[in-house]
């Protein structure tokens, strides 16, 4: 699998951080907990405690290590949904630059945008038209997904530039199989 484009590792990281601290007070708990009825009452809340943090660290490494498209034996791999979606790679005809509602918690984030990565695809391809996706991470509508900048690496000209190379590399390369095929 190539990675395209990667999740936003700043947000990732910070989201560590409460997990981090559930795990260490999850540990003082479970350790430091004396012998009376109290001290097992903390020593079990420590251990689900500890559980849990532990589970959501390794729910944030995963996504950490996810991308946010990648390329993979003839597909676009698309994560906007826990499973990828395999978009067949020659139904992606480019990469676009655009702006859109952030979808960020709060009053405050309601105007508040960010910028998005527009893949359009082929007419044709009618049962790629519309998919439903979470609407924080993006949309799927009239053959256009959008995926908000919110969740994913800062996107740039130069970078939508490097994916619509690279989609015309990997297009040129299965058309010229095709042909000697």
């Amino acid at each position: 699998m190539e990675t395209w484009l990667r999740s936003n590792t700043r947000i990732m990281w910070l989201g560590t951080l409460p997990a981090a601290g559930g795990t260490l007070a999850g540990l003082l708990l479970v350790w430091n907990a004396g012998p009376s009825a109290l001290g097992w009452l903390a020593r079990i809340a420590g251990g689900l405690l500890l559980v849990i943090s532990l589970g959501g660290l390794a729910w944030l490494v995963r996504q950490l290590l996810r991308p946010r498209l990648a390329y993979e034996a003839g597909h676009l791999l698309v994560y906007l949904r826990p499973q990828p979606l395999k978009v067949p790679i020659e139904l992606v005809e480019g990469f676009l630059l655009g702006q859109g509602p952030s979808f960020l918690p709060g009053k405050r984030h309601r105007l508040t945008e960010t910028s998005t990565l527009v893949i359009r695809l082929a007419e044709r391809a009618g049962e790629w038209a519309r998919i439903d996706v979470p609407p924080a991470m993006g949309s799927w509508c009239n053959h256009y997904v959008t995926i908000r900048g919110t969740w994913c690496e800062p996107l740039s000209v130069e970078l939508a530039a490097r994916l619509n190379a690279r989609l015309a590399g990997v297009q040129q390369q299965l058309d010229r199989r095709a042909i000697s095929a």
